[in-house]
């Protein structure tokens, strides 16, 4: 790899694309493996950012991460965001007690489950046990009409107004949850600095000890149900699991984690994957989303690049757009935005750490031309070609221009 020069302001470990050392082959294949019924369908290269954001709900166009931030204020988000310009934190630590813990996980179920109010502002789940009732209730009114000598039932009425008040009430404590709940995860729930992606470091912190980002790769894998509907998650694991096992376990599983994405397709898991790699790279300025705009001025690169003026967006861009933005054109911006994540070339891209990592291209070297095409395979015709052999990368300043 090129010997670039360290970026001010970080430590001598920070990760940056084209400094990534030559490393050990990694165990072969079905040795010191994970158990259960998943397996990956993909392993996503390294480097050659697209410079897209996934459109998952925590990172693009929707407005809870504003309420946190208009609730705690800058300091205090900053502390208990689990993202920020130093750390992309896996881990909660809450000071609570598992009673309250229990009731908790109860009250959020049956609170969000019946309300009347869905995610996103949509229609929730009231209302389908509300027309069930109504069905119910015109079913027996049917009945009991069929015959004139029967009174009106208005006894019958009591089971839908009953499932109407719960619904109600449901819908109440669900808002009252999202408006006051910020005030309890402020006071007791912390977001740990030692179960993270360090960005100033370049190394990912855990339970069993601190590796470099460079010895983790990205896999997009794949289960199904017993119904054949097919789920894919995004797993970040690192390659060398026999010096990665966790004390306790043995060599149950390797050290990974699991990022969430948006559920539409797979290219959304892509584009996760090369928003924690450029949010892990020095080189690059932090990924242009809501939670970390607080934070930019903060970070060296980031606040290099903006004062340059390449960012190309006032300092306050994401928080002016949702102080005045309403959930209708929120949805439309995600749509949109879900749009270009599955129109951006995420296949068929050079391999980075083919480079350092010895015999690191002999599996999972072939993707579909469409990587949502992922989803279809075997069922489909689809094309997969071969990713070409990579070359020096390029700057990452010209790799984030590119993509703006």
């Amino acid at each position: 790899m090129t010997d670039a020069a360290q970026p001010e302001g970080y430590e001598e470990t920070a990760f940056t694309a084209d400094r990534i050392p030559r490393q050990a082959p990694p165990p072969p294949k079905g040795k010191l493996g994970k158990l259960g019924d998943a397996f990956d369908i993909a392993r996503l290269p390294w480097g050659n950012y697209v410079g897209v954001n996934p459109s998952e709900f925590e990172y693009e166009y929707a407005g809870g991460w504003y309420r946190d931030y208009e609730y705690m204020g800058e300091k205090d988000f900053h502390d208990f965001n689990h993202l920020n310009e130093l750390r992309w934190s896996k881990f909660v630590d809450e000071d609570i007690s598992l009673i309250y813990r229990f009731f908790r996980f109860w009250f959020v179920i049956i609170s969000h489950g019946f309300s009347f109010i869905g995610p996103g502002g949509g229609k929730g789940g009231g209302w389908f046990f509300s027309a069930i009732a109504m069905v119910v209730l015109l079913l027996v009114l049917g009945l009991e009409l069929f015959d004139p000598s029967e009174s009106f039932p208005f006894g019958a009425l009591s089971v839908p107004l009953s499932i109407f008040a719960i619904c109600g009430l449901a819908t109440i404590c669900k808002c009252l949850f999202e408006k006051y709940s910020i005030r309890f995860y402020k006071s007791n729930q912390n977001w740990s600095d030692d179960i993270a992606f360090c960005r100033r470091s370049g190394l990912v912190k855990s339970f069993q000890g601190n590796f470099p980002f460079y010895e983790f790769d990205a896999f997009i894998e794949m289960s199904a149900d017993m119904k054949g509907n097919q789920y894919h998650t995004l797993k970040v694991r690192h390659r060398y699991p026999q010096h990665s096992k966790h004390p306790n376990w043995g060599v149950r599983g390797p050290l990974e984690f699991t990022f969430p994405t948006d559920t539409g397709s797979i290219a959304e898991r892509y584009a996760m994957w090369d928003m924690l790699s450029r949010y892990m790279d020095v080189s690059q300025p932090l990924p242009d989303i809501p939670r970390l705009e607080p934070f930019r001025h903060l970070d060296p690169t980031t606040r290099a690049y903006d004062e340059a003026g390449k960012r190309g967006r006032p300092a306050t861009y994401w928080r002016d757009l949702y102080a005045k933005v309403d959930e209708k054109e929120l949805k439309r911006l995600r749509d949109e935005h879900h749009e270009k994540v599955n129109a951006a070339p995420w296949g068929s891209r050079p391999d980075l750490m083919a480079q350092s990592v010895p015999g690191y291209e002999d599996s999972y070297t072939a993707e579909p031309e469409d990587v949502n095409a992922y989803a279809h395979a075997p069922t489909k015709n689809v094309r997969f070609v071969e990713r070409p052999e990579a070359g020096s990368s390029e700057s990452a300043s010209d790799q984030h221009d590119s993509q703006r």
